[in-house]
C-alpha cells in the first residue's frame, strides 16, 4: 500500500537527490556537448571522400570511441575512480560521479553527431567545396545547420541515458535518486519509497523527451 506519509517524510531528502541527479546529468551532458560535438563532426569531416579526409585521424578517433562506449560503465567509474580524485579531491558524490558520466557522454553523444550529419546531401558540401568554401565556413554555415534537429533530438537521448547511468552511479555512492532508491526502497525494504522514485524518474524521462522533440521540430526547416 502507497504510504503517502512517508513520502512526505522524506520529502527533503527526495528533494536532494533530486537536485544531485540534475546536476550529475547537467554538468556531464554540458560536457558531451561541448567535446561530443566537435568530435562526431571531426569523425564525419575526415571520412574518405569528404574535404578534410585523413585516414589516420577517422580511425584513430573511432577506436577512442568504441573503446569507451565498451567499457559497462559502472566498470567505468571504478576505473576511473583515481582520476576522479585528482580532478574534483573524492570519488563519492554527484561531482565525483559527473567525471565518469562524462566520459561516457561524450563518445555517446559524439557517434549520435556523427549519425546525424550523415543525412546531410553531400551534393550540397561538394559544392560549397568547388566555390572555394573553408572548412571552418562549411560546418558553421552548412553542416552544423542542416544537422541542427538530428544534433538535438541525439542530445535529447544522450540526457536521458545519463538520467539511467546516474541512478547506477548511486549504488557505488554517486549520490542522486539512485542512491536514494537502494538505501531506502532496496536496503529498507521500503516499496513505497521505490515506487516514489520510479515516477520521479519516468516524470523527468518524458518532460526531457517532450521538451527536446518539440525543440528538435522547432528548428527543423525542411
Amino acid at each position: 500500500m502507497l504510504d503517502i506519509n512517508r513520502i512526505i517524510e522524506l520529502l527533503p531528502e527526495i528533494n536532494q537527490a533530486f537536485l544531485e541527479t540534475m546536476i550529475m546529468v547537467g554538468i556531464s551532458l554540458s560536457v558531451g556537448l561541448i567535446v561530443g560535438l566537435p568530435f562526431g563532426i571531426l569523425l564525419y569531416v575526415t571520412d574518405k571522400g569528404l574535404f578534410l579526409e585523413n585516414r589516420f585521424v577517422k580511425v584513430a578517433s573511432g577506436i577512442i570511441i568504441n573503446l569507451v562506449r565498451s567499457v559497462p560503465f559502472l566498470i567505468l567509474i571504478v576505473f576511473l575512480m583515481p582520476v576522479t580524485g585528482m580532478i574534483v579531491g573524492t570519488t563519492i558524490g554527484p561531482l565525483a560521479a559527473s567525471v565518469a558520466l562524462s566520459v561516457a557522454a561524450i563518445p555517446f553523444y559524439a557517434r549520435i553527431v556523427e549519425a546525424s550529419v550523415r543525412e546531410i546531401d553531400k551534393g550540397v558540401i561538394e559544392a560549397a567545396v568547388a566555390v572555394g568554401a573553408s572548412p571552418w565556413l562549411i560546418i558553421k554555415e552548412i553542416i552544423l545547420p542542416e544537422a541542427k534537429p538530428g544534433l538535438i533530438s541525439g542530445l535529447t537521448i544522450t540526457a536521458i541515458s545519463l538520467i539511467g547511468y546516474s541512478a547506477m552511479a548511486g549504488t557505488v555512492g554517486g549520490g542522486g535518486i539512485g542512491d536514494f532508491a537502494i538505501r531506502y526502497g532496496y536496503f529498507r525494504y521500503e516499496d513505497t519509497i521505490m515506487f516514489a522514485t520510479v515516477i520521479i524518474l519516468i516524470v523527468l524521462v518524458q518532460a526531457i523527451q517532450y521538451f527536446g522533440d518539440f525543440i528538435a521540430k522547432s528548428v527543423d526547416k525542411r
